[in-house]
């Protein structure tokens, strides 16, 4: 790949996240909108034409790994193993 075609792709790269960040903005928008209307509506459940939405509680159980390490820490130690990474990072 030559310096001009990495340069631009590079820059399209940084381009598109940016325009990532702004769609994820907006959808985080448009969301908080339809869940207001549930909120009005006291509904976990809006239809409309060709779209449902549902927002309801859902009960889950996690793993508390903090918790377990001050409680056990030695078996924390014994069942944890370091993990080699490759993070690509990019700016302008």
């Amino acid at each position: 790949m030559s310096k001009n075609e990495l340069d631009k792709a590079a820059l399209d790269l940084l381009a598109v996240r940016a325009m990532i960040e702004e769609l994820q903005a907006e959808a985080e928008a448009l969301t908080d909108k339809i869940k207001g209307a549930m909120i009005d509506q006291g509904a976990e459940v809006l239809e409309g034409d060709g779209w449902k939405a549902s927002w309801k509680n859902v009960n889950s159980s996690r793993f508390d790994s903090k918790a377990f390490k001050a409680a056990h820490g030695d078996l924390y130690t014994e069942y944890t193993k370091p993990v080699t990474t490759c993070r690509f990072l990019i700016s302008a």
